[in-house]
C-alpha cells in the first residue's frame, strides 16, 4: 500500500505529514511560512515541506497515493489557489496548490480545504462518536470555521464557506479588518489583531498599564499574560470575550452544532481564558440549544491531521469512505 499526506499551510508555519493507509503517522516536517515574495514562494516552500516529509519517511514524492491540503483563504477552488491572503504581504496575490501538488507526487488526487475545513474533517475523523453535526473553529492569526451539517462537511461552491472570521460583530465598525473591511470578529479577536485593538483601545483612554504597549514586539500573549494583574489588560480581555461570545453565538444559531471545537494558538496558548467566558456567557446569547464548548483534541496538528483524513477519504472527509 501507498502513503498518504497531510499539508496544513499557515501563516506562520507549513507542516507535512506522511502516514501509512491506516493514517498512522510515518514522519513530518515543519518550517516556517515565507512573507514572499510572491506567491510562487509559499508554492515552493509547500513542496519542499513534502519533500521533507517524503524523505524522511524514506519514501519518494511518487510514493504518495494521495494528499489533502488545508489552507489559509480565500481560495478558488476550481483554480486550485489561494487568493489576495488577508494575513500575508500584499504582494502575495496567488498561491498555486494543487496543481503544484499534483506533479511532485504524480496524482491527481490531491484535495484541497480552508484549514478551519481541515480542522472540522479531522476533528470528525478522529473523533470516538464521528458527530453530523459539529464545528470545529481555529482562533489563531486568523479566525475561520469548518462545519459539519447532517453528516457533511459545508464547503461552499468555491471553497470558502466557514470564513467566521469574516462576519460582522461590530456593527459600528470600530476596528478595520486585515481584508479591508470593517467590524469583522478577526478584526478584534485574532493573534494578529488583539494587540492592534489594545493599542487602539489605549490610545483614545491613556490609561496605566503595564502592557508594552508601545514596544514592536507587543503581541497578544502579553494581553493574556497580564490580563490577572493589569486593569487594562483585564479590560482589553474582557472585551475580547465578548466578542468571541457573540461570534459564537451566531456559529450555534447559524449550523446547530452538538460540540464546538476550538483550536488555534490563540485558543491552545490560553484555554481557560479563551472557552471559559464563552461556556459562561453563551446561554444569555443564545436562543436554542447549547453546544458543547471544548479545546481541539488534536492540538496544533488538528490542520495537519484533517488534510491527511482528506487524502485517505478522497476528500469527502467521512470516516465511512476511509482507505480500507
Amino acid at each position: 500500500m501507498g502513503a498518504y499526506a497531510g499539508v496544513d499551510l499557515g501563516a506562520t508555519h507549513i507542516r507535512a505529514l506522511i502516514a501509512d493507509e491506516t493514517g498512522s503517522k510515518i514522519a513530518s516536517h515543519k518550517l516556517k511560512t515565507p512573507r514572499g515574495p510572491t506567491g510562487i514562494a509559499v508554492t515552493e516552500a509547500v513542496l519542499e515541506a513534502l519533500r521533507e516529509a517524503a524523505d524522511a519517511a524514506g519514501i519518494v514524492p511518487t510514493d504518495i497515493v494521495a494528499a489533502g491540503i488545508g489552507s489559509f483563504g480565500p481560495m478558488d477552488l476550481a483554480e486550485g489557489v489561494v487568493t489576495n491572503p488577508a494575513n500575508l504581504p500584499d504582494t502575495i496575490d496567488r498561491i498555486p496548490l494543487t496543481g503544484p501538488v499534483e506533479n511532485l507526487i504524480g496524482s491527481d488526487r490531491v484535495y484541497l480545504h480552508n484549514d478551519a475545513i481541515a480542522g472540522v474533517i479531522g476533528e470528525r475523523y478522529y473523533s470516538d462518536r464521528n458527530p453530523d453535526d459539529m464545528v470545529y473553529l481555529t482562533i489563531s492569526s486568523g479566525i475561520g470555521a469548518g462545519v459539519a451539517v447532517d453528516g457533511n462537511i459545508l464547503s461552499g461552491w468555491d471553497g470558502n464557506a466557514g470564513e467566521v472570521g469574516h462576519i460582522t460583530i461590530d456593527p459600528t465598525g470600530y476596528m478595520t479588518c486585515g481584508c479591508g473591511h470593517d467590524g469583522h470578529w478577526e478584526a478584534y479577536c485574532s493573534g494578529e489583531n488583539i494587540p492592534r485593538y489594545a493599542t487602539r483601545l489605549h490610545r483614545e483612554d491613556p490609561v496605566e498599564t503595564a502592557l508594552p504597549i508601545d514596544e514592536e514586539e507587543f503581541t497578544a500573549a502579553d494581553v493574556f499574560e497580564y490580563a490577572g494583574e493589569d486593569d487594562f489588560a483585564a479590560h482589553v480581555l474582557e472585551q475580547v470575550n465578548h466578542w468571541n461570545t457573540i461570534g459564537v453565538a451566531n456559529i450555534v444559531h447559524s449550523y446547530a452544532p452538538i460540540v464546538v471545537y476550538v483550536g488555534g494558538a490563540v485558543a491552545l496558548n490560553n484555554p481557560e481564558q479563551v472557552l471559559d467566558p464563552i461556556r459562561d456567557r453563551l446561554d444569555d446569547m443564545v436562543m436554542a440549544n447549547i453546544p458543547d464548548i471544548q479545546l481541539t483534541t488534536l492540538g496544533d496538528d488538528v490542520g495537519v491531521r484533517g488534510a491527511l483524513a482528506s487524502a485517505l477519504t478522497g476528500g469527502t472527509g467521512d470516516p465511512s469512505d476511509a482507505v480500507q
